[in-house]
């Protein structure tokens, strides 16, 4: 009888256990729905930086022409920026009109088209191109204000 009942004993803890895991194993669940989305930044581009550098002999009315040789620079991190195009004038640093010299003022002067090839510019790579500015003569006007003046040459590029 003690066999018996040890295997009555075995199979009850046996099935208490069984229903024990069984009933764990039971799933439940909710039903659900969602939407998700993100974003991120696109970074600004940066002003390319220009600087130059001027060949030829001092400029006088009708006289020679002086060539500057200009390089545009992209000074960003990372990423690709495209030059289009490049303009140059006579003007102060900041794009406006030179009128810094009695005597003397932009109306004295012509700048060539300037000579650049449109590009992508990887980060940090560089361009270069040439722009030519001459004296003219303007009949009739005393342009003595302009010896020995130093005139100033604005590049913009986009």
């Amino acid at each position: 009888m003690s066999k018996i009942a040890g295997r009555k004993k075995r199979i009850i803890g046996t099935t208490a256990a069984l229903v024990a895991i069984g009933g764990g194993a039971a799933f439940a669940y909710w039903t659900a729905a969602g939407n998700g989305s993100t974003s991120t930044s696109a970074g600004t581009s940066k002003s390319f930086t220009i600087s130059s550098n001027v060949a030829g002999d001092a400029l006088s009315p009708n006289g020679p022409t002086q060539t500057f040789t200009f390089t545009v620079t992209n000074p960003s991190d990372a990423g690709v920026q495209k030059v289009t195009a490049v303009t140059a004038k006579v003007a102060t640093s900041t794009g406006a009109d030179w009128t810094a010299v009695s005597g003397c003022s932009k109306d004295d002067f012509t700048v060539g088209t300037p000579v650049f090839t449109a590009k992508e510019l990887a980060a940090g790579a560089s361009a270069t191109g040439t722009v030519t500015l001459q004296m003219i003569d303007r009949p009739g006007v005393n342009q003595d204000g302009c010896k020995n003046a130093s005139v100033p040459l604005y590049f913009s590029a986009s």
